[in-house]
């Protein structure tokens, strides 16, 4: 493993190597509040040179999923500095990845006064989990009004300057696994009429707008941002190919010209390799790929040129201690896929290291 665990320095990010543990919703905050049990679970893992939180809410009409964590309130961002404390006293750096859940989620999963909302009123098929009344339909979202816009992307702002108070290094924007910026790049999913529908440079304004202005309040070097082109995630129908490699060679553009830290590309689906060219031309920041790598596979991307980093989810998930299981070849652990969202220590922090 010639790259995968040496430094990397390019920027604001100085990390010990190339690796990054990629978010994961893991649904251990009660009451939406970070709390001990994650300190450790984070800690545990702090042997990668980056580290993206689980999507955390940057408004109480973001925590669509049960036990999700916050970052709007005094307490929830409080309660963040014992991890982001943890994390930077095992040597990692760390970024809070900010997740609006948009029409994935459900009024039982949100407190009281908080809505469902999303692009349309396009309700997504499926069902979703909630705590109180188990398993459900997902409801029919309410339309977020033009004039409501300007409030949603302040909401992000807030968040990412509370993220900043709690020690965090930068934020993520989770523009990915079929969440609202990424319904509303989704024309089967946004049918607005309005300047934040119709066109791809419309659809695309709000996953600007929102990195513009969380640059813009606390350093373009600390914003990075997730994509999933051609990802089916969420319910989001496919569309045209010709159109999907429009929408994230535009957005890579974009990044660019706001000189973000990094843009992290989530490969669920084939991605055609020309949309990654595309992508890898227009943004001439660190690009992290996370697509089911192994440490063998990971180590040929940095070799291949696109990716400059490599996240390991499920890798991570299983084996708090992956850099050292990496430089010595061992065998890794399997997840649990039993215990990956109940709450408690079982399936989290109780993973054996070598």
């Amino acid at each position: 493993m010639n790259k995968l665990l040496m430094p990397y320095h390019k920027g604001a990010l100085q990390l010990k190597n190339h690796l990054v543990m990629a978010p994961m919703t893991r649904s251990r905050a009660i009451n939406n509040l970070p709390n001990e049990l994650m300190a450790a679970y984070y800690a545990q893992r702090s042997g990668a040179g980056l580290i993206i939180t689980e999507g955390t809410a940057p408004s109480p009409d973001a925590l669509g999923y049960s036990r999700i964590p916050g970052i709007f309130s005094k307490e929830q961002t409080n309660a963040w500095k014992e991890i982001t404390a943890a994390v930077h006293a095992g040597g990692s750096r760390i970024f809070l990845q900010l997740m609006h859940t948009g029409r994935i989620g459900h009024p039982a999963n949100l407190p009281a006064g908080a809505r469902l909302v999303g692009p349309s009123t396009i309700k997504a098929e499926g069902e979703i989990w909630t705590d109180t009344l188990g398993q459900q339909p997902y409801p029919t979202p309410e339309m977020l009004k033009t004039a409501e816009i300007p409030s949603l992307i302040a909401e992000f702002v807030n968040a990412a300057k509370n993220a900043v108070e709690a020690g965090f290094d930068g934020v993520e924007l989770h523009g990915a696994n079929g969440y609202l910026v990424e319904q509303f790049l989704n024309p089967h999913v946004n049918n607005r009429n309005d300047e934040w529908g119709g066109s791809i440079a419309n659809r695309a304004k709000l996953a600007i707008s929102i990195v513009s202005a969380m640059a813009a309040a606390i350093g373009a070097e600390k914003i990075g941002i997730r994509f999933s082109p051609y990802s089916t995630l969420g319910d989001l129908p496919a569309y045209g190919e010709q159109e999907v490699h429009d929408t994230y060679a535009l957005l890579a553009k974009e990044m660019n010209k706001l000189n973000i830290a990094y843009v992290h590309v989530g490969v669920s689906a084939a991605i055609p390799a020309r949309t990654l060219d595309a992508i890898r031309a227009g943004f001439e920041g660190t690009i992290i790929l996370c697509n089911g790598l192994t440490p063998e596979t990971a180590e040929a991307a940095l070799q291949a040129g696109f990716a400059d980093l490599v996240a390991f989810g499920r890798a991570f998930l299983a084996n708090p201690d992956l850099e050292k299981r990496i430089a010595e070849g061992a065998a890794l652990n399997q997840p649990d896929y039993n215990t990956l969202y109940t709450p408690g220590p079982v399936g989290y922090t109780d993973y054996a290291s070598l």
